[in-house]
Order: structure tokens, then sequence, then C-alpha cells
């Protein structure tokens, strides 16, 4: 074998050597513990650790002033039409499937079976504060899981907001109604119109 040869298979030999190098799995092997599993690190023995006293999870300071007590009766942001519009599109999405358009418990899921939800317009429900839909939304109830991850907490307070539209909109004192609601309810239904048959005659 030539000298150049032999130069030639020494320099591929490093070359091959320094890329079998770079193939190691060092990385993607090195020791780590999965969520929840036992480790040999910690004194007692827990790969998790119990986070730093005084965590807040990330965002959660910015919802303080929407969490409210399940008792309460503040409702922390202003009911405007925007809101009220917004609370009635995810009200559409997340909650008219069991509770219904209306809020009277009679969704598409509750009609195919499912246990119907109680209606908005019961007595127990009106009177409720509104801090109990937060938490029920929040926590969930029976049957209902919680919709936390997938609402969130300005969007409950929209979706609140809406149900006490919905039940103000079948029990709204005749005070709060305008003159000419006033006397089209008195009147009731308007008369349907008379239909007219022509009759053909012989000519």
């Amino acid at each position: 074998m030539s000298r150049a040869l032999r130069n030639c298979a020494m320099v591929a030999a490093a070359a091959a050597m320094l890329l079998a190098g770079g193939c190691r799995q060092d990385m993607a092997d090195q020791p780590r513990n999965n969520p929840l599993t036992p480790s040999a690190f910690f004194s007692d023995g827990r790969g998790s650790r119990t986070p730093v006293e005084n965590t807040v999870e990330r965002g959660a300071l910015a919802d303080d002033e929407l969490n409210v007590p399940k008792d309460s009766t503040f409702f922390p942001l202003p009911i405007t039409q925007e809101l009220l519009e917004r609370g009635r599109e995810r009200y559409g999405i997340f909650c008219a499937p069991c509770h219904g358009a209306e809020g009277d418990g009679n969704g598409m899921i509750a009609v195919r079976g499912m246990k119907h939800p109680p209606s908005y317009q019961q007595e127990r429900l009106r009177q409720a504060p509104v801090g109990y839909y937060y938490d029920v939304i929040t926590h969930g109830f029976g049957a209902m899981y919680d919709y936390s991850s997938q609402v969130n907490a300005q969007d409950r307070w929209a979706i609140i907001a809406y149900i006490r539209a919905l039940q103000l909109s079948r029990n709204a004192p005749a005070g709060m109604l305008s003159p000419e609601t006033l006397r089209r309810l008195k009147a009731g239904p308007a008369a349907a119109p008379a239909e007219h048959t022509t009759e053909e005659g012989a000519h």
C-alpha cells in the first residue's frame, strides 16, 4: 500500500471515530425522574417536590379579583352589552348542550337520554348568589364536570351575566317594562288575520 493510501486510510478512520462519538445517547439516556416516580436522591423518597410556600400559579394573580367565595353576591366586572354577547356565545358552546338555549334544562344531550340539569328558572337558582355559579363552573357539581380549563375566569363571569339575563327574561318585574311592552302584554296575542277566499263562479 502506498504512503498516500495509508494516509487516506488514517484520515478516514479518524473521521469515523469522531462521527461515532457524536452518536452517543448520553443526553437522551441521562438519569431523570418522571413525574410522581420515587427518587433516592431526596430523603423522603419522592421525585416530585412540594411547591415552595406561597407559590402562585402562573396567571393566577391576574384572576385574583375575579375569584370570589361561593356565597358572594359581588359581580366583579361591569355588565355591558359586549359582556352579555360574549356570555351568550360561550353559553351556546359550553352550556346549552345540557342546559338548553333557554336555560330550562332541555339541552340536546339531556333530550337524548342524559340526566336533565335543573332549570335556571327555578326559585333556588334564581336566588342563588353569583359566587355559586362561579364555583360550579370552576369546580363542577354532581354530573357536571368542571370547566376551569376550557373557560377562563372572565368568560365564566360573562356566562353568569347571560344566565342572569335568561332568568330575568321570564321573571322581570312589571315596573321594569316599557309602557308599550306592558300594553302588548295586556292585549295578549294578536288575532290572526282572517283568510279571504275567492269563490269562482261560472260566467
